[in-house]
């Protein structure tokens, strides 16, 4: 598919603010135009020299001419910039804002595929970097084009000779440029890539600093870390090494008018073809077209970097969102139903990662899912949740298929805890009442203790009122997985899905938690994911997958009987739980 153009990307995000937009290009188009009159303002006080009618009082009024065209220009490029800006940010909340509602939309299962460093470059610094167009190349670049065709078009009308040898500087200049942007797509392909490369070699050296002190690797991550930043360093500096000549060559040639204006209006003016007084006034005015050409050709070196970043943020705006019903179905019976599932994470159905999955999953049972890493446990489940939409079959709650049922009625029938459990930087009280904002601090408590959280938090330097950190940086893994436990209690959902919810539960209180979600799934269909199968032993239905397909099902002692891959399993674990309590006797002893 052909990319849209950048500009016109940065148009249609204008068109929120098209007004004031287009009443900053006015402003700006004034103060441009009042910024030459203290040029002509020059050339009239000239014109009184060269005429030898040399008069106080018309001096000091052109003198005040010019000083009011200096305020003009000011007044009227302020107010330029601060509606251009007004507009601008403005803007850019609107797109931050209808980011977030993608994203929100979008299938959760893409977002969190989606790395945290790349999200964030979009939202804050593509966004940013939107702010020049929006800002200053709109209403700054075309009224310098206007001043610019504005001059071309008077000198023509004096004299058309004047006119072109204004311009003799500009095909120079171009040469030089055109050679400097002969690669510049390629290199600056290059130049993102390393970019990112460094950025991430960054991220991945800050994140992993505890394992690399750990392991004692500081040495030789900290000279990837540095080898990464010499690598862009050197990368970028060859590219400008390469590129500066030009450049300064073309920004020094392109302001030179007088290397034609000068000779050939001496010319002219000897030969009796131009009066004294218009050959000031061609001198004047091309002095006075310099800045607004400049401004110009530094608006063209950000063009890439615009470029990039519109279309960066325009592709994540057309980010595909699932699809939500309008229709307002009552769900009575909350039995899941699998029928003929199969999915793959790229849409190629060449590479599935579930293949014709058939199951049920009753009410009022605790149904588990086991199987080695990469069996497609998780994916399951995130399909019920409606993580992604499936390819092939459907998933049916109570007897109706979920992409019928609306995305906000979807979510209060399912509670999702994963083993990825993110707090956030307020109290223990409020964290737990995310799962139900009218919940009493009583009802809060009460699902605290049902979570087995609520000795440890009370030991917390203010208890229920402790502020748990980012992230819950505060609080060790399991004290972090038993609040998320207590918050979903606390949403109290008829379908319970728990994906290696308890894998950091300490195992003093890991029957103690069993208790509670064996309480918690009374009159619910409670769904977990585990690997520790002693957690899930007491299930009523245990269904064990294998690369992407059903291998068995049935109760823990039935599977121990018929299913091999299960008694393996199940071995592997004791001999594990063994070995951990051994090694815990040694400790002692």
């Amino acid at each position: 598919m052909k990319k849209k153009s950048w500009i016109k990307i940065a148009l249609s995000f204008a068109v929120q603010c098209k007004w004031k937009i287009l009443l900053s290009v006015i402003c700006a188009i004034i103060g441009v135009f009042a910024g030459i009159v203290p040029y002509w303002c020059a050339y009239k006080i000239i014109e009184l020299f060269v005429n030898g009618s040399i008069s106080l009082n018309q001096i000091a009024y052109y003198c005040l001419a010019a000083v009011s065209g200096y305020a003009v220009r000011y007044l009227f490029h302020g107010i330029s910039t601060t509606l251009s800006h007004l507009s601008a940010y403005n803007i850019l909340e609107n797109i931050r804002l209808s980011l977030a509602r993608t994203f929100v939309k979008a299938p959760l299962g893409y977002v969190m595929g989606e790395s945290v460093g790349k999200l964030k470059s979009v939202i804050v610094d593509r966004v940013e970097t939107i702010e020049l167009p929006l800002a200053h190349v709109i209403p700054e670049c075309i009224s310098n084009i206007t001043l610019s065709i504005s001059v071309f078009a008077y000198l023509t009308f004096i004299d058309w000779r004047m006119a072109l040898a204004m311009l003799i500087t500009v095909p120079i200049a171009g040469t030089s440029y055109m050679i400097m942007m002969k690669n510049f797509n390629s290199e600056y392909a290059k130049y993102m890539e390393t970019s990112n490369y460094v950025n991430s070699v960054i991220v991945e050296y800050v994140e992993g600093i505890e394992v690399i002190k750990a392991f004692n690797q500081s040495t030789t991550s900290y000279n990837k870390f540095v080898n990464a930043i010499k690598t862009f360093r050197n990368s970028t500096l060859a590219w400008y090494k390469s590129v500066w000549k030009y450049m300064n060559f073309g920004n020094s040639v392109l302001p030179s008018t007088f290397l034609g204006v000068l000779p050939i209006g001496l010319i002219l003016y000897v030969n009796g073809q131009i009066s004294p007084q218009n050959l000031v006034i061609c001198l004047i005015l091309s002095l006075g077209v310099v800045g607004p050409m400049m401004n110009f050709t530094n608006y063209i070196n950000e063009a890439k970097a615009i470029e990039y970043a519109l279309h960066d943020v325009s592709s994540e705006l057309e980010t595909p969102v699932l699809s939500d019903s309008e229709k307002d179905i009552e769900i009575k019976d909350n039995t899941i139903e699998l029928k003929n599932i199969s999915f793959s994470y790229d849409g190629n159905l060449d590479n599935k990662v579930l293949s014709d999955i058939n199951c049920i999953f009753k009410k009022n049972e605790f149904t588990a899912l086991v199987g080695p890493s990469g069996s497609g446990k998780s994916t399951i489940a995130r399909l019920i949740a409606r993580f992604w939409d499936t390819n092939e079959g459907s998933i049916l709650i109570g007897g109706v298929d979920i992409r019928d049922i609306s995305i906000s009625k979807l979510n209060e029938l399912i509670s999702f805890v994963t083993q990825d459990t993110y707090l956030f930087n307020c109290s223990v009280k409020e964290n737990i009442r995310l799962g139900n904002p009218d919940a009493s601090d009583t009802e809060v408590f009460n699902a605290a203790k049902l979570a087995c959280c609520d000795e440890f938090i009370k030991e917390l330097e203010s208890g229920y009122d402790t502020v748990v950190g980012n992230a819950g940086n505060k609080l060790s893994g399991g004290e972090k997985q038993r609040i998320s436990i207590a918050r979903m209690i606390l949403k109290n959902s008829p379908i319970v899905i728990l994906d290696e919810a308890t894998a950091f539960t300490d195992p003093e209180n890991e029957s103690k938690l069993q208790q509670s979600l064996s309480a918690l799934s009374k009159g619910k269909l409670l769904l977990v994911i585990a690997h520790r199968l002693s957690t899930i032993k007491n299930a009523d239905k245990i269904i064990v997958l294998n690369n992407g397909k059903i291998d068995n099902m049935g109760t823990h002692e039935e599977l121990l009987q018929n299913c091999e891959l299960y008694h393996d399993m199940w071995l592997s674990h004791i001999g594990a739980k063994n070995w951990s309590a051994n090694s815990k006797r040694k400790e002692v002893l």
